[in-house]
């Protein structure tokens, strides 16, 4: 997919559908000439359903499409008939996408795997028909309701991305080379900063005929909780992963440094991300010998450290199987 039909963040109008107004009819046959009440109910205002379709990657189809709106509801009628229910509308959009409202931020619904929906917006009720308001003492009701109007507002629709393990690492640290390497995907690979603007996956082969799908963020700095460097609109996509593999490159002059900023990063995002399995990988150790590579592990404190590269494809299998074992644990 080109980086540029990448759209992961659209901002939309949207508005349900009106409920239809109750009838004020009275019975009139040929033998009944002042027969009660019989005035139907309007019919309710159509909804506004999110579904997830697993086809879908992009926002892009929503890009151009500003006002999002559902049918009316009609009005009631006589004999008790109930107005037709305004058409529904169904926004299909990729698994993992939420909808928030653009003035409150307050997320009103996120669909999350193939086929899932959510009634999004509700239409307006329809009213009730005078035959609802008759009484003892009122035998003949001269009102009805009128429909309730639908809801309307500006909204904004956010995809995040559904992956297995998602790289986090420094502009240039090797995470589209790595990308590359373990899958199929093409993402583009260039000697400069800020290569990667937008995500890219990867399904990764494992032994046994298994797999997992690899998510390439975008290159976070430090600052990028305050939005520093379109970092907010790259932190988010590091929430749907269920395991992270933070990236560092081998030459850098203090990795332990540099994971801190990383992960103090994402914990400033979102607390939360901080309790997610994580494994910290050490590129391009093609540059160091093996004792630069005994002091960068007595000094870092993770635990899960690994070095590999993927010009080499020294220690790939190995980050491979640490991958898979964080997975299944």
């Amino acid at each position: 997919m080109a980086q540029e039909n990448f759209v992961d963040y659209v901002r939309v109008f949207c508005r349900s559908g009106n409920g239809g107004a109750g009838a004020v009819h009275f019975r009139r046959e040929k033998y009944v000439p002042k027969g009660g009440p019989d005035g139907g109910n309007g019919g309710r205002g159509g909804h506004i359903i999110l579904r997830a379709n697993s086809q879908l990657w992009t926002l892009l189809h929503l890009k151009y499409k500003k006002h999002l709106k559902a049918g009316n509801g009609t009005r009631g009628s006589g004999a008790r008939k109930t107005g037709a229910d305004g058409e529904d509308l169904i926004i299909e959009v990729p698994a993992g996408t939420v909808v928030r409202d653009a003035e409150t931020l307050q997320a009103e619904a996120e669909v999350l795997k193939d086929g899932d929906e959510a009634i999004w917006l509700k239409g307006g009720r329809g009213g009730l028909g005078n035959t609802h308001f008759k009484t003892s003492t009122m035998q003949a009701p001269r009102h009805a309701q009128p429909g309730e109007p639908g809801v309307e507002g500006w909204k904004i629709l956010e995809l995040k991305l559904l992956a297995d393990v998602g790289l986090v690492g420094f502009p240039n640290a090797g995470k589209s080379t790595l990308l590359s390497v373990l899958s199929a995907a093409k993402p583009k690979i260039a000697d400069y900063p800020f290569t990667t603007l937008t995500p890219n996956l990867g399904m990764v082969s494992y032994r046994d005929d298994r797999s997992f799908v690899i998510a390439d963020i975008p290159g976070i700095i430090e600052g990028a909780h305050d939005g520093k460097g379109l970092g907010l609109r790259f932190l988010r996509h590091v929430e749907r992963n269920s395991v992270l593999l933070f990236m560092v490159q081998a030459d850098s002059e203090d990795v332990a440094r540099d994971f801190r900023i990383l992960h103090n990063e994402l914990g400033k995002y979102s607390p939360e991300l901080l309790h997610k399995p994580r494994l910290l990988a050490v590129s391009k150790c093609d540059l160091i010998d093996d004792a630069k590579q005994r002091e960068i592990s007595a000094a870092n404190p993770e635990k899960q450290l690994v070095f590999f590269s993927s010009v080499t494809r020294k220690g790939l299998d190995e980050l491979k199987d640490r991958l898979w074992i964080l997975l299944n644990d």
